[in-house]
């Protein structure tokens, strides 16, 4: 069991022990220059909740419970706007908090966090007595020691430190998510962060790759030195030299003084290498020779220095195929490969929308001098239906503009703003939100362009390295999420209706002829899965 299944559990006895619509422990972390409370469980709150770090300065309700010892009730008409509000689970439209208390935990004497109570009944916590609410506290606070007192939890509190110093030195973000493939990301990472093996990340455009550079950096025992970061992409060739290894004053004209490469700068700490896939061939052949022997030497100088880096590699290209075309040099690419790790497309990760969708509110609303910038039910699920070609950083832009919109349009005034789907401005797709089916494997995305391409030049051969999503994108129309390619026999709409009859064929094969096994596959209400069955011609039986 992890620490958060285990915090999920004391929330669900402390609800068993007090009648509340939410119950939230948040821990109390080191912020930039101002604490932060950070949810690590919830228990009636959406999932978005998860996702917001709510700095202490920022919400009066929260700073008075730190100061008040004991823990208080807040009166009905206390006027303090409520961190919550417009945060309950399951709700149709977004509510206001009407009763709330809570109350600082301490381990080891110290401030820990909160726990906070909230419900939708003014008179809910009438007979909540002082006494009560001090027992809810021993009850999490054993809890909490107990946890604290496990060697791993321990490992993980100094991890945690770690994290915190790497976000002082610039970056304040996270892995956020708890899907299945974001938890074996992370156990991965953990894995072999303490290692000084070179690892490889792998990914779409957006995923967050350097992040998860940060977090291997942030969890090695070279975490108090530095991370250097190069853009391979932006690396000339005439200038590699010079970017990665350093030059002496007069090695070339403009080389006017001594200047360190990128491998000293990173000396006993990690050096980045991102976009590694877009190297030139000749620049692939210096860097092999210095990772073969940890060996540089500056452009005119005859000395050599040795320097202690571990390598960390990222890349969205699949480098085994760049390899086969003679694009990436197979000796480098088994050099950088020694650990690989693939960064999950946010389609694959479930409703871990909700929660990073939660995280770029909160930056959003301080940035923007907002007041509670929250979803609406339906703009939760417009997120959830839509298929993410951009990934995270998509999601992130799209929350920015739909952030900016509904301030916009309903001014700064009330206790929330309410994100709606007209903020966010989604396009309707053949895949995605408009069927709520789970938008096709990369394979059969890839294998789809590849015969829209065969179609458009019947001679060419399929390039199965292709960078599918600017593919599908290129030369399209607006009028689908997808696009549908202009003279290409029956367009995409009806290859994609194939696809999508194809795969129901064979969800219900996997499934033994079980619709409703196969709507929960595809991640829709059994309802919406039938209507869509039945739009495409697939006969129902249930």
């Amino acid at each position: 069991m992890t620490p958060d299944s285990r915090y999920r559990q004391l929330l669900a006895a402390v609800r068993g022990l007090v009648r509340c619509d939410a119950a939230a422990l948040l821990r109390l972390l080191p912020g930039e220059g101002a604490p932060v409370l950070q949810p690590v469980a919830v228990d009636g709150l959406a999932e978005e909740a998860l996702g917001r770090r709510f700095p202490v300065a920022a919400h009066p309700r929260l700073a008075r419970l730190l100061d008040s010892g004991q823990g208080l009730r807040f009166p009905s008409d206390a006027g303090l706007p409520d961190p919550y509000d417009g945060l309950l689970e399951h709700q149709q439209e977004l509510e206001a908090v009407h009763d709330c208390m809570g109350a600082p935990v301490r381990v080891q004497g110290r401030i820990w966090g909160l726990v906070t109570l909230d419900a939708m009944d003014p008179r809910a916590f009438d007979g909540v007595d002082d006494g009560r609410l001090q027992g809810i506290v021993r009850l999490l606070e054993a809890g909490i020691a107990a946890e604290e007192t496990i060697a791993e939890l321990a490992r993980r509190a100094e991890q945690e430190q770690a994290l915190a110093r790497a976000a002082s030195r610039g970056g304040s973000r996270e892995l956020l998510g708890r899907s299945a493939a974001m938890a074996r990301l992370r156990e991965e990472i953990d894995t072999v962060a303490g290692s000084d093996l070179t690892v490889l990340i792998l990914g779409e455009t957006g995923v967050g790759k350097e992040l998860v550079a940060e977090r291997l950096h942030a969890r090695s025992p070279r975490r108090d030195r530095p991370l250097v970061q190069i853009n391979c992409a932006a690396l000339p060739e005439t200038l590699a030299d010079s970017e990665l290894f350093g030059h002496k004053r007069g090695a070339f004209t403009g080389a006017v003084a001594d200047r360190s490469g990128k491998f000293e700068l990173a000396d006993g700490g990690t050096l980045l290498l991102d976009e590694v896939g877009e190297l030139p061939l000749p620049v692939q052949a210096k860097l092999l020779r210095v990772l073969q022997s940890g060996d540089i030497q500056r452009p005119g100088s005859d000395q050599v220095r040795k320097v202690d880096v571990r390598v960390i590699a990222a890349t969205n290209r699949d480098l085994r195929a760049e390899v086969a075309r003679g694009r990436f040099r197979a000796d480098l690419y088994h050099r950088l490969s020694v650990y690989p790790l693939h960064v999950p497309p946010l389609r694959e990760r479930g409703r871990d929308v909700l929660a990073l969708s939660g995280g770029f509110l909160e930056e959003n609303q301080h940035r923007l001098g907002a007041r509670n910038l929250r979803l609406s039910p339906a703009a939760s699920q417009a997120l959830l239906g839509h298929d993410w070609p951009g990934n995270v950083r998509e999601l992130e832009h799209l929350i920015s503009r739909a952030a900016l919109r509904a301030l916009s349009s309903s001014g700064r005034g009330g206790r929330w703003i309410a994100i709606e789907p007209e903020h966010l401005g989604l396009e309707t797709g053949v895949i995605g939100a408009a069927t709520g089916l789970a938008p096709p494997t990369m394979a059969a995305a890839r294998s789809l362009s590849d015969r829209v391409e065969a179609r458009r030049d019947p001679g060419a051969e399929l390039d199965t390295g292709r960078d599918t999503g600017r593919e599908i994108g290129r030369d399209t129309h607006r009028d689908t999420g997808l696009g549908a390619a202009r003279d290409v026999g029956p367009g995409l709409r009806e290859a994609t209706e194939r696809f999508q009859r194809g795969w129901i064929e064979d969800a219900l094969r996997r499934h033994d002829g079980a619709w409703a096994a196969a709507a929960r596959e595809a991640g829709m209400d059994r309802s919406n899965f039938l209507r869509l069955v039945k739009r495409l011609g697939l006969k129902s039986r249930d």
